[in-house]
């Protein structure tokens, strides 16, 4: 029987080459989004994988949001914990809207949405908990204080939960894009990927959603139980940990 694997942020972006890998790989997917309808419709309608809107940061939407999917998809095995927002600005004009909102979304949501399936998935003596922090949560990014220490704040979580979900053969691990290749990204202007982006990065290129996506059909499989606590880097050699 199928594994059930809930990507929050699965809709657009890093988050859709995850579902669409797991649904390859062979799991029965669901995608979580918070508001873009139009492109979570195109989703669907494109690849067959239902989407259900709730916000991350708010506790008790994704205890609703978790029962609904369970109700008609099953337990969910492997969570992947990858919605994420930016509000950049210099620290010296932070309000503090950009900076709960960041916190809330990228690092809050990680208990919203894994305490809700966590006692089923110690129960079943099974489950994959997969967090996509960031190459800024491992080094730093001036303009980023509150993204960078929300994504440190990940890794930190998943070292702490690895050790207790391991006897109860949960793995909990993280993935730590560098610069993908998303929409986002690539509206970049050519001169800056250029000059200030693509010289930081060894391999030379942006990395492709499907990488990471790769990364976390590795991390969910049956046969990966042996890795938990681990923080996987995947960003062309720009940092080395």
């Amino acid at each position: 029987m199928a594994r059930v694997a809930l990507v929050t942020g699965g809709s657009r972006g890093i988050g859709a080459a995850i579902s669409k890998g797991l649904k390859a790989a062979g799991y029965k997917v669901a995608a979580s989004y918070a508001g873009n309808d139009e492109a979570a419709a195109a989703f669907t309608k494109e690849t067959g994988i239902p989407t259900y809107k709730w916000d991350v940061s708010d506790y008790d939407a994704c205890a609703a949001g978790i029962a609904k999917v369970e109700s008609e998809l099953g337990p969910i095995d492997v969570l992947v914990n990858n919605a994420g927002i930016t509000k950049d600005s210099m620290f010296h004009k932070m309000t503090k809207d950009h900076w709960y909102g960041v916190i809330n979304t990228n690092l809050n949501s990680l208990f919203n949405m894994t305490r809700p399936v966590w006692e089923g998935m110690r129960a079943r003596k099974f489950g994959r908990v997969i967090c996509i922090s960031s190459v800024n949560g491992q080094k730093g990014q001036m303009g980023q204080v509150n993204y960078s220490a929300a994504k440190a704040g990940d890794i930190g979580f998943v070292k702490a939960l690895a050790q207790e979900g391991a006897r109860a053969g949960i793995t909990v691990n993280a993935i730590c894009p560098g610069y993908i290749g998303t929409d986002m990204v690539r509206a970049i202007a050519q001169d800056v990927l250029e000059k200030a982006i693509l010289p930081q990065i060894p391999v030379g290129r942006l990395g492709e959603p499907e990488e990471i996506a790769r990364a976390v059909v590795f991390l969910a499989a049956d046969d990966a139980g042996f890795i938990t606590g681990s923080t996987l880097s995947a960003n062309g050699g720009q940092y080395m940990v």
